[in-house]
Parts: C-alpha cells; sequence; structure tokens
C-alpha cells in the first residue's frame, strides 16, 4: 500500500462517486488512542445542499473514512 502524508491531501476537492463536487478537504478526525481514521471534515462548496452526510456545528460535512474510494488529484466518495 503506498503511503500518502496527510499535509498532501489538505485543500484536495472531494467528489462524489456520481461526479459531483462536494467541496475541499478540511481536516480529518482520527481516535488518539487507537489511531483509527474517524471522519473526512469538508469545506462545502458553494451552493451545494444535502450530500447525505452529516455535518458539525460549523456546516463542514463529515464524510466516513470507510467512504473513501480513491486518492489522486482529488479525493472520490461514495455516496
Amino acid at each position: 500500500m503506498a503511503e500518502l502524508l496527510a499535509e498532501n491531501l489538505s485543500g484536495k476537492d472531494v467528489i462524489g462517486s456520481d461526479g459531483a463536487t462536494l467541496g475541499e478537504l478540511y481536516n480529518i478526525t482520527m481516535d488518539l488512542k487507537t489511531g483509527e481514521l474517524h471522519d473526512l471534515v469538508v469545506d462545502p462548496e458553494e451552493g451545494v445542499r444535502d450530500v447525505g452526510f452529516r455535518t458539525n456545528d460549523f456546516g463542514r460535512y463529515l464524510v466516513p473514512v470507510g467512504n473513501v474510494q480513491a486518492v489522486k488529484d482529488h479525493i472520490v466518495v461514495r455516496r
């Protein structure tokens, strides 16, 4: 499995598997005890609404890491 540094992910576009742009990666949440990754925190694209993911108090989408399908020039997530 190829390694990918978190600093290389920051600011990447997050795109649904249907091709719709959801927004830009803001952060990733994790369990500090186990190191398990939980959610991608995504700043929503202007005008994008109701993408099927829960949001935090700041209106950012919380995309479970299990939904990540690919990481290249952008991050593709299953919706």
